[in-house]
């Protein structure tokens, strides 16, 4: 019998083939009292899984082949981190020697314990964590019971017979697997990567868990958050991942099968006029050329922007040099090492590197380590938890102002509210100028921006535009902040509206300032690589267009075919719209 399951849309694409289960391996965990003589049993009964599974990860390290993204190396550094975390380790120990739990019990209570502390983070990202963490700690249990933790690497079948559906999906006699599993690990992902799945599927995560993030960049077919997939698929089922929509299609009809396969035919098609993009520069019909810049985590990330025709970097979130660190943050020289890649990647094209954008609700906050935040988003973040440790900051400024020797850097300064802030921003440039100089040290100019991603500095453009040399907009929390909305919050989730006529008339109005001052206005959120939004955001006057790599090429041809000129009063109309809809957009 056909059904569907509907879940996440995370990676774009259609996947069809028999199901490969990957059963949830929660392992039954036993819970006993245990004696004051067994206190030292139990903890090295622990140290000696956690060693273990170190070891574990570390070898999976070191074997990320070099075209896996970058994403994947770095997500396994989150799992030595926690690995490596204090606040784990210290919890199990106090549950074994203070409760006398055992071992296995100590280790879910903390787990319970720690995972209570990411629900209440505001960041979406780390809030999603969590789930490494239950990964984590399943690892130690399953090692402390001896049992594997490899994901399954299934051999392509031949066609069985029965069903036309084989002919259909392939022209060899290889039948495509899709993997159907509750969750995937980083070091999953990994296997994943080097294994014949054609997409996957996951009961559990969200559009900024780990799954989500890799299976982007790997351009893979993916749906996540199906909740009970994995118990309604049976092994060997056939089974349609749309990756557009977000549904799983289960035991489909052999009509169902032949239009998705006509999809599936139609959406590699797709891909391949647009690979033929890459080179053409984004020019309008009318002639106005537009710059579409790639966001990246790490200095590798330069090699995707530029295979896909990325004409530099509007955003490096340099945060991710911070994590994963157990409380030591980077040094001057091994910030300016990562910059200097990810600028020699470049070719000379542009990099925008943000200063460390972290906030008090997140693990490397040292200041604000054991503080409760009612509304984290509201706290010690970015710019503030930056002037709030000059030294660390001061070091950062130098590596930036270092790596401008090797080629073009802009300077980017988030979440601005106050011309205080400013200015001290500005003191603490001249000064690790001046440290630089007497160190006799090289550096180069750079451009310095700030982000309009508060509310009040969108109400203060002509102070933004006195002091800086250019300006992006950061439409994720510009919206977060604006709509009073917690866009991770599922009860109010649906307000999260990029489309709010409040919204629209802040770009508008920035876009507008900044060009009636000369001054260059990039647009580095969400909304910059949704090709839906791309003709309005032409319309508003935006000519720099900053997201992540992959959705370079569809935003590149709604460029190629949009008028800017005749898209203007267009726009005007849906900026002045009581409520604008998608609806209006594809008029």
């Amino acid at each position: 019998m056909t059904f569907s399951i509907h879940g996440l849309a995370v990676a774009r694409g259609i996947a069809i083939g028999r199901a490969v289960l990957v059963a949830s391996s929660r392992v039954d965990v036993a819970h006993y009292f245990i004696e004051h003589s067994q206190i030292d049993a139990e903890l090295q009964r622990i140290t000696s899984a956690r060693q273990s599974v170190m070891q574990e990860v570390q070898r999976l390290h070191q074997s990320v082949p070099k075209d896996a993204p970058p994403e994947l190396a770095a997500l396994l550094e989150v799992h030595m981190m926690m690995l490596q975390d204090e606040m784990l380790a210290d919890g199990v120990k106090h549950w074994v020697t203070d409760r006398l739990y055992n071992a296995e019990w100590a280790l879910t209570s903390q787990l319970e314990v720690v995972t209570r502390q990411f629900d209440e983070m505001e960041d979406a990202y780390l809030r999603e964590r969590k789930g490494d963490l239950e990964q984590v700690v399943e690892r130690l249990l399953r090692h402390m019971k001896g049992l594997p933790t490899a994901l399954p690497q299934p051999t392509p079948r031949k066609s069985a017979g029965g069903w036309q559906q084989d002919q259909l999906l392939d022209d060899s006699h290889d039948v495509p697997l899709v993997l159907i599993a509750h969750d995937l690990s980083p070091a999953d992902m990994l296997q994943f990567k080097q294994s014949v799945f054609t997409g996957f599927v996951t009961d559990v995560g969200g559009k900024t868990s780990h799954t989500a993030i890799v299976a982007r960049s790997l351009d893979i077919p993916a749906v996540v958050g199906a909740r009970n997939a994995s118990h309604l698929v049976r092994q060997d089922d056939w089974v349609i991942i749309d990756g557009d929509a977000g549904v799983i299609i289960v035991s489909p009809s052999t009509i169902i099968l032949e239009e998705y396969a006509f999809k599936q035919r139609q959406a590699q098609l797709e891909r391949e006029r647009l690979a033929r993009l890459k080179k053409t520069p984004a020019v309008t019909l009318d002639g106005q050329k537009i710059d579409l810049l790639a966001n990246i985590e790490l200095p590798e990330d330069s090699q995707q922007a530029l295979a896909m025709g990325a004409v530099g970097v509007g955003l490096f979130r340099s945060e991710f040099l911070f994590m994963g660190r157990e409380g030591q943050l980077p040094n001057e020289e091994e910030q300016y090492q990562a910059y200097k890649r990810a600028v020699e990647g470049m070719k000379g094209l542009p990099v925008t590197i943000r200063t460390v954008d972290v906030g008090a609700d997140k693990p490397l906050d040292r200041t604000a380590k054991d503080e409760a935040h009612l509304n984290p988003a509201l706290g010690l973040r970015a710019i503030r938890w930056s002037l709030a440790d000059p030294s660390m900051f001061l070091s950062q400024l130098r590596a930036i102002l270092r790596s401008a020797v090797h080629g073009q850097v802009n300077l980017l300064i988030p979440m601005l509210a106050h011309a205080r802030e400013i200015r001290q921003t500005f003191e603490l440039l001249v000064q690790a100028r001046k440290q630089l100089d007497k160190r006799g040290v090289p550096y180069g100019d750079v451009r310095v921006g700030a982000m309009i991603e508060v509310p009040a500095a969108a109400l203060s453009l002509p102070l933004f535009l006195k002091y800086f040399d250019f300006l992006s907009i950061g439409t994720n929390d510009l919206i977060q902040y604006t709509l009073a909305i917690d866009r991770a919050d599922e009860q109010v989730a649906h307000l999260y509206d990029p489309l709010h006529p409040a919204i629209l008339h802040l770009l508008a109005d920035t876009i507008s300032q900044g060009a009636a001052a000369g001054k260059e206005v990039s647009l580095c959120g969400e909304m910059a690589g949704d090709p839906s939004l791309t003709r309005l955001l032409l319309g508003m006057g935006l000519r720099h267009f900053s997201m992540h790599p992959t959705q370079l090429l569809r935003v590149k041809q709604e460029v190629l075919r949009s008028d800017a000129t005749r898209l203007k009063p267009w726009a005007l109309k849906v900026i002045s719209a009581e409520e604008p809809a998608v609806e209006i957009l594809k008029s």
